[in-house]
């Protein structure tokens, strides 16, 4: 890519801390599937770029990712918006399934230069400060000459307010499983990362907050689902697993490795432990709690952008 030849460029690079999406192919920021822009007069030297890792499937990805992306269009109607997807696989998927063109980071920052974006604010969806996230910030510092200034969002759970905000969020949506005889699980992803330690102070949170029937494990990663069988064994109370997943969107993991009906997915162990399963399939993104959180992130790395001009 052509650089522009600017001296050294203004960047605002602000990482979270350890706690710590349809880049259409013509450029533009609504595509019909749920990235809508709110109508208004722009600012076109700056842009916001929604990053999310993805989902190839659509109805999840309307009322998740684009959903995220549509409060905050709403919230900064003065800027374009544009989404990008870190999973190559899904945007593959999705392009030869689907006839949909979505940019992965490097093609969205291309297209970003390209079109003469002077002023860039990246917001990722992902939920913690991990090896994805890391790889955006890592991809953002080869474009530091590209634009005047470019900032980084928060993820989901960076600071205390974030852990309390989503800990209240998802126990409201399970409020009336609190009978005494009900646990309420929730599927985190994992990672071999330091910050999967999120998962851990979230369980303290909600264990604080007086929600001591809310359990968390991870596909990939610790707590494991084993993990959380021996906790509910321990409890000796339950009779009853509500199933939900700790995902901005409700996709492959929450169909399959959590609700399917292969022998080892997380409904058909607990069932067999002799539970009364109920999988409920929503993602975190449907829930306008958690997107308010996302939009303050926004609202955070829009005001280093501004304060450095």
């Amino acid at each position: 890519m052509k650089r522009r030849g600017r001296a050294k460029a203004l960047v605002a690079m602000v990482m979270a801390g350890v706690f710590g999406l349809s880049g259409c192919g013509s450029g533009q920021a609504a595509p019909p599937d749920g990235g809508v822009l709110a109508e208004g007069k722009r600012e076109a030297d700056t842009v916001v770029l929604v990053v999310s890792f993805g989902t190839s499937f659509q109805d999840t990805r309307d009322i998740t990712i684009g959903a995220v992306e549509k409060a905050i269009a709403d919230e900064f109607p003065q800027y374009e918006m544009r989404r990008a997807f870190t999973a190559q696989k899904i945007i593959d998927k999705l392009r030869e399934r689907d006839g949909l063109e979505i940019d992965n980071v490097a093609q969205a920052l291309d297209r970003a230069a390209a079109d003469g974006v002077e002023r860039l604010v990246v917001q990722p969806t992902h939920l913690m400060n991990g090896l994805e996230y890391q790889e955006i910030v890592d991809e953002l510092e080869k474009y530091q000459e590209d634009f005047e200034q470019i900032v980084i969002g928060e993820p989901l759970l960076a600071s205390d307010a974030d852990f309390l905000a989503v800990s209240e969020a998802i126990a409201g949506v399970a409020a009336g499983e609190d009978d005494g005889e009900t646990a309420v699980v929730f599927m985190g992803h994992g990672t071999e990362a330091e910050s999967n330690r999120i998962y851990g102070r979230l369980q303290d949170v909600l264990a604080d907050g007086g929600h001591g029937n809310y359990y968390i494990g991870t596909v990939e990663a610790e707590p494991t689902l084993q993990d959380v069988c021996t906790a509910l064994k321990e409890a000796g109370r339950y009779k009853r697993v509500v199933l939900r997943p700790l995902m901005l969107v409700a996709g492959d993991h929450a169909n399959h490795d959590m609700a399917g009906e292969e022998e080892d997915s997380w409904k058909s162990v607990l069932e067999a432990e002799g539970y009364e399963v109920d999988c409920q399939i929503h993602g975190l993104g449907e829930l306008e709690t958690i997107r308010a959180i996302y939009v303050g992130h926004v609202k955070d790395a829009v005001g280093r952008l501004e304060g450095g001009r």
